[in-house]
C-alpha cells in the first residue's frame, strides 16, 4: 500500500494499455498517423452510432483486429510511442555497448550494466553465489536487536509509483522523501507501510473466492521459489511466510484510509517512534538506515507503523528470517538463475496478470537500464531525439491550456472570491517541465560490474536510496523530475505544484507536428489538460499554490466541489467490465476529475488556437469530431481478463475504454455527433459533470 501514498503525491496519466500490440496476422497493429487528419480512420467502426458506444465508434476495428502480444497483459494506443521509444533506446544503447565508454562515465556505466543484465548464461553459471552473502547475513541474525538493524539496512526509497507490476518488496517500511504535508518548505522522510508480496492487503484478507485462490497460488509459489533457490524446508517456510504476511496485511491501513492523506499528515520526531511504536529497536533501525540524523518523519501510515513494529516483537525470529530471505530472492529474481526468474514470472506475470510469455531478456535489460540509470539513458535520448522546436511547440500548447483552464475558473459563478483567487494562483505558478530536466542525475557514486547483474541491482537500489535521503533538510527542488525523458507518460506533482511531460510522450500518436491541430489538442492536449487538472482533483485541490496541504476552500465551495465529485463517482460506478465487478468510482475519482476538466480545457484551448477562424472539414470530419475521436483513440485498450480484474481492484485509473467516455460530460461532444436523448450514452444537461467551470 506504499504506492497508494506515492500516487497521491505524483498523480499521473498512467498508460492505459501495454506498449505493444499485434494484429491477427501477427504483424504490429500500429495506429497510422496521417499528415493532415491525424486520427486513424482504419481503427474506427463507423457502423456504430457515436451516441451509443463512442469507444467502439472510435476504436472498434482496432479492438476487433488487435491481439495482445504473448509477453503482455494488455495493449493500447500508448504502444506506438513506446515501440518507437524502445527502438530508439535500443539503437542508442547498442552503440554505447559497442563503444564501451570510459568506466567512470555514464556511457561506461550503461555498457557495463547492460552487458551484465543481458548475459543470461553468465547469470545461470553464477548460480546463487551473488546472493549468498546477503542470505548469510539474514541467517546470522540472532536476536530482535539484530533484526531491527537488518530491517534498517534493507530500507529502500520508493520512487516509482507507476510500476504496477513491482509488487514484491523486501522492505517492511519504505521511505519517500519530499516536502512534508504538515511541514511546508521542509523536506522530510515519509515512512510508509510495506512488506507484502501480493499487490495489497485485500489479497490476503478478502473472502472472495478468486482472492482466496490467489493466496493458495502465492503460498505454492513461495515454496517453489525457495526450492529453486536451494532453501531447505521450503514448504514449511512458505506457510510461515504467508502467515506472517497475513498479519502484516492486517496491520496495514486500508486503501481507503491510505488515500485520505488529509488525515495522515502526522509528524513524529525520531524519539517518538520508541514511545508510539514499541517493538523495534528504533535507534538500531535508524542508524542502519542512515536516518539517525533526521529530526522529523512523516508517519503517513501511523497505525501501520505501530502494528508492524509490534509484529517484530511478537512474531518468531525464524519467521522473520524466512520472510527476509524470501523477499531478498523474490525481489531480485530477474538477476538470479533462470529457474528462479521463470518461476517468478509464472506467478506475477501469468497467475496475477494472465500474461503467457515473458519479454525477451534483451528488452528487459533496456527496462532495467531505465530504472537504475534512467537519467543517464535519458540524457543521450533527449539530446538526439527531442529537438528544441518540439519543446517550444509543446510549451506553447501548455501555456494555452493553462490559460484556458484559468479562464474557466475565472468564469465560475458559484465560487467565493478567496477560493477563486487561490485557484488562479495555482494555475499561474505551476512549474512545467517539457521533454527533459534542466539538471541531470550524477551517478558517480554508483559502481557497476560488467559481470554481476545481482550486485548491480543491489548497488543501484542503495545508490537511489542515498540520493533520496540526501535531500532531507534541504529546500524543496520545484524543478525535480520524477520521470525519465524516455518514459511514455506524464505526471503532476502536487507538493511541487509542477508538471513533467517527458520527451517520449511528445511524439505520435500523441503529438505530431504534421497533424491537424484538432488532433494534437485532442491527443497530447488532453494529456496536458489532464495533468494541469490534477492540481484541482479531489486530491490536488487540498494543496495550495505553494504545495502546502492547506484548506483554501470556503465550506460552501468545498461542498459544491464534493457534490460534483460524488456525481462523477456514481457515473463511473455504473461501468461494469464483468458482471460481478464494477469500476470503483471513488477509487478512480481523482483521475476522472482530471480527465473531465482536462479535456474541457484542451477543447477550449483548441478553439482559442483557431484565432476565430472555422476549423476545416477533413475527410468528412469536422474539427470538433477529429478532436473527440483523437481523444478516444488515445485510450484504446485491450486487457487480459486477469489484468483487467486486477486493474479494477487496485488501480486509481479506470480502464481506458471507460476513460474514453469522459466525452459524455462535454456539451460540445453532443453537438459534434448529434447525440440525442434515447442514445445509450446520453446524459441530460443537469447530469453532465462540470467540476471546474
Amino acid at each position: 500500500m506504499k504506492r497508494a501514498f506515492l500516487v497521491l503525491l505524483l498523480s499521473s496519466a498512467v498508460i492505459a494499455g501495454g506498449p505493444a500490440a499485434c494484429s491477427k496476422d501477427g504483424k504490429e497493429a500500429v495506429y497510422s498517423i496521417g499528415s493532415a487528419i491525424g486520427i486513424d480512420k482504419a481503427a474506427m467502426d463507423t457502423s456504430v452510432k457515436p451516441g451509443d458506444d463512442f469507444y467502439a465508434y472510435a476504436n472498434g476495428n482496432w479492438q476487433k483486429t488487435t491481439e495482445i502480444p504473448a509477453d503482455r497483459s494488455s495493449t493500447g494506443a500508448f504502444y506506438t510511442a513506446f515501440l518507437e521509444t524502445e527502438k530508439r533506446t535500443r539503437e542508442l544503447v547498442d552503440a554505447i555497448v559497442k563503444s564501451g565508454g570510459k568506466p567512470d562515465s555514464d556511457e561506461g556505466r550503461i555498457a557495463a550494466f547492460y552487458k551484465a543484465y543481458a548475459n543470461g548464461q553468465a547469470i545461470d553459471a553464477a548460480g546463487m553465489k551473488p546472493i549468498a552473502a546477503d542470505l548469510a547475513r539474514i541467517a546470522a541474525v540472532s536476536d530482535k536487536a539484530g533484526l531491527s538493524r537488518l530491517l534498517g539496512e534493507q530500507t529502500r526509497a520508493d520512487v516509482d509509483p507507476l510500476n504496477a507490476t513491482d509488487y514484491a518488496t523486501e522492505n517492511l517500511f519504505g521511505i519517500f522523501v519530499t516536502q512534508g504535508l504538515a511541514t511546508p518548505g521542509e523536506v522530510i522522510p515519509y515512512m510508509l507501510q510495506g512488506g507484502l508480496g501480493l499487490p495489497e492487503r485485500e489479497y490476503y484478507l478478502s473472502a472472495d473466492a478468486k482472492m482466496a485462490a490467489i493466496r493458495t497460488e502465492y503460498r505454492a509459489y513461495v515454496a517453489r521459489l525457495l526450492t529453486a533457490a536451494g532453501q531447505a524446508n521450503a514448504e514449511a517456510k512458505a506457510q510461515r511466510i504467508l502467515d506472517l504476511e497475513v498479519r502484516i496485511a492486517k496491520a496495514h491501513a486500508s486503501r481507503e484510509a491510505s488515500e485520505d492523506f488529509t488525515r495522515s499528515a502526522d509528524v513524529w520526531t525520531r524519539a517518538d517512534f520508541a514511545r508510539k511504536a514499541p517493538g523495534i529497536d528504533w535507534d538500531a533501525y535508524f542508524a542502519a538506515a542512515g536516518l539517525d540524523k533526521a529530526e522529523k518523519f512523516g508517519a503517513y501510515h501511523a497505525g501501520a507503523i505501530r502494528g508492524l513494529s509490534a509484529l517484530v516483537a511478537s512474531q518468531p525470529l525464524e519467521a522473520w528470517k524466512d520472510w527476509l530471505a524470501f523477499h531478498q530472492i523474490n525481489s531480485h529474481a530477474d538477476v538470479l538463475p533462470s529457474a528462479l526468474d521463470d518461476v517468478h514470472f509464472a506467478f506475477y506475470g501469468t497467475t496475477l496478470s494472465g500474461t503467457p510469455q515473458q519479454r525477451s531478456r534483451d528488452r528487459r535489460a533496456l527496462d532495467a537500464l531505465n530504472v537504475y540509470l534512467g537519467d543517464a539513458v535519458g540524457r543521450v535520448y533527449a539530446k538526439k531525439y527531442f529537438p528544441a522546436s518540439a519543446k517550444a511547440e509543446v510549451a506553447d500548447m501548455v501555456e494555452g491550456i493553462k490559460a484556458a483552464f484559468a479562464k474557466r475558473v475565472a468564469a465560475i459563478d458559484w465560487m467565493a472570491p478567496e477560493t477563486k483567487a487561490e485557484a488562479l494562483r495555482k494555475v499561474e505558478t505551476i512549474s512545467v517541465g517539457v521533454g527533459y530536466p534542466e539538471t541531470w542525475r550524477d551517478y558517480g557514486g554508483y559502481t557497476i560490474s560488467a559481470s554481476d547483474a545481482y550486485a548491480n541491482a543491489v548497488a543501484g537500489e542503495k545508490a537511489e536510496y542515498t540520493h533520496q535521503i540526501a535531500k532531507i533538510g534541504k529546500p524543496m527542488d520545484k524543478g525535480e523530475w520524477w520521470m525519465t525523458p524516455q518514459t511514455v507518460n506524464a505526471v503532476n506533482l502536487p507538493v511541487q505544484n509542477a508538471l513533467n511531460f517527458p520527451a517520449a510522450i511528445l511524439q505520435p500518436p500523441f503529438f505530431d507536428a504534421k497533424a491537424d491541430p484538432a488532433y494534437n489538442y485532442g491527443a497530447i492536449g488532453a494529456v496536458i489538460g489532464h495533468e494541469i487538472s490534477h492540481s484541482f482533483d479531489n486530491n490536488g485541490a487540498a494543496f495550495d499554490s505553494t504545495g502546502a496541504l492547506r484548506n483554501w476552500w470556503t465550506a460552501a465551495d468545498l461542498r459544491r466541489f464534493e457534490e460534483a465529485g460524488q456525481a462523477l463517482a456514481e457515473q463511473y460506478d455504473a461501468y461494469r467490465p464483468f458482471p460481478d465487478l464494477a469500476v470503483n468510482g471513488k477509487l478512480t475519482l481523482g483521475e476522472n476529475i482530471a480527465d473531465v476538466a482536462g479535456l474541457q480545457a484542451a477543447y477550449d484551448a483548441y478553439h482559442a488556437s483557431l484565432g476565430g477562424k472555422p476549423a476545416p472539414v477533413i475527410d468528412g470530419f469536422t474539427g470538433d469530431q477529429r478532436f473527440f475521436i483523437a481523444y478516444a483513440q488515445t485510450w484504446a485498450t485491450k486487457m487480459r481478463d486477469a489484468a483487467l480484474r486486477q486493474r479494477v481492484a487496485t488501480d486509481g485509473h479506470a480502464p481506458g475504454m471507460y476513460r474514453a467516455l469522459t466525452v459524455r460530460n462535454l456539451d460540445a461532444w453532443y453537438k459534434a455527433f448529434d447525440v440525442r436523448e434515447g442514445d445509450a450514452l446520453y446524459l441530460p444537461p443537469d447530469k453532465r459533470v462540470r467540476v471546474w467551470g
